[in-house]
């Protein structure tokens, strides 16, 4: 007999059996147990969470031969059927293989007959948001006015891309993201009936590795059993899957913590002789802090999982101040998202943890560097010492001319920088000026063009920050912005920011984009109405091809 993957031998035959959704099981048995049943359902979620297996056990549900029942018997000849893929009853259709209207127009030819075994005809269409548009439109008609005998059963994972006519004629059921966890669980299990010896630090890289799907985590088992040869290991699951132990990650923020930078070097080059998916490492790092950040601002949280680490946390969480934690989490994740860009991922991971390491508060923090040119000028050099002249050996003659010796500068406070940000009569910079002037570039600048100055409130200036950029707004970020703005406006400035729910706020970012969008607008208007191109398109049936017109930057 062929070997069965995982996946297929466990995969759900009852609602009982089925994992993490239990929201979605109990509106469904209690519809089945009351016979108030809609004619079309839609399960929306990720790869592998239960969508078309829901669908499945429905589908046994309603034409189970001892009756419609939640708890369907598994042994009648329908549902081994259904089990089976082969009920004539019930037709699953590929969306992302059938997306044409005349595979739609067939089906709902078909749907007008009576079931041929069972009491209900089961339409599971699968990935639905691939049908076209003109499919949708067949399809409509038949869900607004199906025939009693018709349930319609639609699977996507991208329920956005759906029609709000088809949403709307449907009951909509989220499928969640299974945890670490409850794929864990289910995989104990499984090894358990497969006597199958594991261990657990095995079982938890495979969770988490799977990334919320239980189809992909059990597919991971199954690489993994075969890689170490009938049993499960830590080490071989991390070597198949490019991860590194916690300890790994544990090392490098213990050297953050520190500040030691060639202690840090030699971790990274610890990490990279494991051939490791440096991206994977990133987040290894990213959810190490997020339980970090937890034990410091969450009164009693305890970490998950392995206790073995609880200490070397708690020594971290006690080391690294809340805001430290905040910035590392914010590098680990844009880092991450760059790796793409990077030379090659290795120097991608080793720059993101250079750059935690720079901007690092304290005396080789970017703060203190920030702070030197500021308190530099207050300090008067030491006076020159005296010079002595020796004896002449020679009768005397006049001296050689000598340059002249620099003055020792008085004590004064710092000079004012070249150009000052004007301002109205309440003290009100106009904040594009304020930005150039004082040099705001790279992420400093990327925080400034994001916001909108709002308010004056004393010596604070109130800015306005959409949600999805309030994550700019840390420190050490805020205190080098604050110090370059108040040598600027010649006064001691703090900043304050706030959030723009409305978005309404009118920032430089805003200003440039609407400016590049009449650009392009006014290049696309010139080229249409260019002699040249519109005697090219008469003549010879030229066309513009969109994208393709850029406006002159001089």
């Amino acid at each position: 007999m062929s070997y069965q993957v995982l996946a297929r031998k466990w995969r759900p035959r009852k609602f009982a059996e089925l994992v993490g959704q239990e929201h979605v099981v109990r509106a469904l048995t209690n519809a089945l147990d009351t016979g108030r049943m809609h004619h079309a359902y839609l399960f929306t979620g990720t790869r592998g969470v239960g969508k078309t297996t829901i669908a499945r056990i429905f589908a046994k549900s309603l034409n189970c031969e001892r009756g419609e029942s939640a708890d369907p018997c598994g042994e009648c000849a329908v549902c081994t059927a259904v089990d089976a893929g082969r009920f004539v009853d019930l037709l699953e259709i590929d969306a992302a293989s059938n997306t044409g209207v005349d595979d739609v127009r067939e089906v709902i030819e078909n749907a007008q007959y009576a079931p041929a075994r069972g009491r209900f005809k089961v339409y599971l269409v699968d990935e639905v948001h691939m049908l076209s548009k003109p499919a949708f439109n067949a399809l409509l008609k038949t869900l607004e006015e199906p025939p009693p005998h018709v349930k319609f059963l639609l699977a996507t994972t991208d329920p956005q891309k759906l029609p709000v006519t088809v949403l709307s004629r449907c009951l909509k059921f989220n499928l969640k993201r299974l945890l670490p966890e409850q794929i864990s669980g289910q995989m104990r299990h499984i090894l358990g009936a497969e006597n199958i010896q594991y261990e657990d630090a095995a079982i938890g890289e495979l969770s988490r590795a799977a990334d919320g799907s239980l189809r992909d985590g059990l597919s991971l088992l199954d690489q993994a059993i075969a890689y170490g040869g009938g049993s499960l290991h830590a080490d071989d699951v991390r070597a198949m899957l490019g991860s590194v132990a916690r300890g790994q990650v544990l090392g490098v923020l213990d050297a953050l913590a520190e500040g030691d930078g060639s202690r840090l070097m030699d971790e990274c080059t610890r990490i990279a002789s494991f051939s490791p998916d440096f991206g994977g490492v990133l987040d290894d790092l990213a959810a190490v802090l997020h339980r970090i950040q937890l034990m410091q601002l969450v009164p009693g949280y305890r970490p998950e999982g392995d206790a073995s680490d609880d200490d070397a946390l708690t020594s971290l969480s006690q080391r690294m101040g809340p805001e430290d934690v905040q910035l590392y989490y914010q590098i680990a994740t844009t880092g991450r998202r760059d790796m793409a860009m990077a030379p090659n991922a290795r120097t991608g991971f080793e720059m993101a943890m250079l750059r935690m390491l720079a901007f690092r508060p304290g005396d080789g923090g970017e703060s203190a560097r920030a702070e030197r040119p500021a308190a530099a000028p207050a300090r008067a050099p030491a006076p020159p010492a005296p010079v002595r002249s020796a004896p002449p050996a020679m009768p005397e003659r006049p001296a050689a001319p000598r340059m002249p010796e620099p003055a020792p500068m008085a004590p004064s406070t710092p000079a004012p920088p070249a150009a000052r940000a004007q301002v109205d009569a309440r003290g009100m910079p106009r904040w594009d000026e304020l930005v150039e002037l004082a040099n705001l570039r790279g992420p400093l600048g990327q925080l400034a063009q994001n916001a909108a100055l709002r308010d004056r409130e004393g010596n604070t200036l109130v800015l306005a920050l959409q949600p999805v950029h309030m994550h700019l707004a840390v420190e050490p970020m805020v205190s080098q912005m604050e110090e370059r703005i108040s040598q600027v406006m010649g006064e001691r400035i703090k900043l304050r920011f706030v959030g723009d729910q409305s978005g309404s706020a009118e920032t430089p970012a805003a200003r440039a984009a609407s400016a590049r969008s009449a650009a392009q607008s006014a290049a696309e208007q010139s080229i249409e109405e260019d002699p040249l191109v519109q005697s090219l398109r008469r003549e010879f049936g030229a066309r513009v091809l969109p994208q393709s017109v850029k406006p002159f930057e001089p």
